[in-house]
């Protein structure tokens, strides 16, 4: 459903995951930024009284989003949702994708009804091996997320097709999650989804990659196992999640002020 640019929202509510939470677009106080918070702000100054709550919370599935998440978000009436979810399920080893599918569908059509625009997403794949062993899981929840924007009337923003955002320049550390510059990105593609005139092209690509040589990605290698791969490993294999016992984000529909930086 296209936007008018000349529409101000007043209110806007964020749900999902880490991706949304804002990992690992660090600020100088511990916490986390992320795409989100910067559309939040952009919004903002378009007008007096801009309201905004972000119930994203790392590591949630997306049956945690629908059961916890939605039934808050609708609640709160905002002229404005985002929901982006399904993804921390499709990447485990055993997954129903029809059920990731089933439970993503509940939770819109809780909150199509209650808010001006939905925005949906294809997340952003870093490019490698990883990417492509679950590419077909992605590839049907992106194809279903297509179908229920149009069944919904919602936006839908393609992350996932495009190539600067596959760029592992654009990916933290640990290999999971956008850095500073990809979450600006990510923001910029919903500002200009809902009709605002675009202040940066989103898609750019990068400059040509210096290939680093092979200490380099050995020393990257050995970090990023150390560090990452074996505590996720370990909450897998423990049944825990890294957002267990967290609260949201930004748990209420308050007035928008912006962080210290």
């Amino acid at each position: 459903m296209p936007m008018n640019a000349a529409y101000t929202h007043t209110s806007f509510v964020a749900l999902g995951d880490s991706f949304t939470e804002g990992m690992s677009d660090g600020l100088p106080d511990g916490s986390y930024r992320g795409w989100a918070d910067l559309l939040a702000a952009r919004l903002a100054a378009r007008g007096p009284g801009f309201r905004y709550a972000n119930l994203a919370v790392r590591g949630k599935l997306i049956g945690q989003i629908a059961d916890e998440q939605a039934p808050a978000a609708a609640a709160m009436g905002a002229d404005l949702v985002t929901l982006v979810g399904g993804l921390n399920d499709v990447l485990r080893p055993k997954c129903d994708v029809d059920l990731v599918c089933a439970r993503l569908a509940e939770a819109v059509e809780r909150l199509a009804p209650t808010c001006r625009q939905l925005v949906l997403m294809r997340s952003p794949g870093r490019r490698g091996p990883v990417m492509e062993r679950f590419r077909p899981r992605m590839e049907q929840l992106f194809d279903f997320v297509d179908a229920l924007a149009e069944r919904h009337g919602a936006l839908v923003v393609d992350l996932f097709s495009a190539e600067a955002l596959g760029d592992s320049r654009m990916w933290a550390e640990d290999r999971l999650h956008l850095n500073a510059e990809g979450h600006r990105r990510v923001a910029e593609a919903v500002w200009q989804a809902l009709g605002h005139a675009p202040e940066s092209d989103w898609r750019e690509p990068l400059p040509p990659a210096v290939a680093p040589g092979w200490a380099a990605r050995r020393g990257s290698d050995l970090r990023f196992a150390r560090e990452h791969l074996v505590p996720w490993i370990g909450r897998r294999l423990t049944g825990r999640s890294s957002g267990d016992g967290l609260p949201p984000k930004r748990g209420e529909l308050l007035a928008y002020e912006a962080p210290l930086s």
